[in-house]
């Protein structure tokens, strides 16, 4: 994980997108940002890319491969389950079932509900972030 590496985000709900793009942007982060619809668009990326990735944040629903069926398919790669790429799912819909086969069926590193409101959402994601940004990781750069 390279600490100044893109950010993937995976969100297929174009408000929530502008929500996000503005949170990012207030934030004034210095990494790049990808985004992404599907899960299958983002895991065509995350096979052929050279860039190193910082975290990944997903949505649970999603068209077509939904979020927790991406995580395990990462999981499930030999190569990128090495990278070791931080995985954290950011959704409306949280519910236990959800998060207890996310943490423990799979390498997921945090499982947030979107927040009700901008500033809590950007709070929360800056709380994300900051801690991404401070852990060892085994790709740590």
């Amino acid at each position: 994980m390279s600490k100044s590496g893109v950010i993937v985000i995976i969100e297929d709900d174009m408000d929530d997108r502008t929500f996000l793009g503005e949170i990012f942007k207030e934030l004034k982060l210095p990494n790049e940002l990808k985004w992404f619809e599907t899960a299958e668009s983002a895991m065509d990326y995350l096979c052929t890319t050279f860039q190193s990735i910082f975290v990944i944040i997903s949505d649970t629903n999603l068209p077509g491969m939904g979020g927790l069926e991406f995580k395990k398919t990462l999981d499930d790669d030999p190569k990128l389950r090495r990278k070791s790429i931080p995985f954290i799912f950011y959704s409306s819909v949280a519910n236990q079932a959800d998060v207890n086969n996310a943490f423990l069926n799979m390498t997921t590193q945090g499982f947030f509900k979107k927040g009700p409101d901008y500033q809590n959402s950007k709070n929360t994601i800056k709380v994300i972030l900051d801690y991404w940004g401070l852990c060892r990781h085994p790709n740590t750069q």
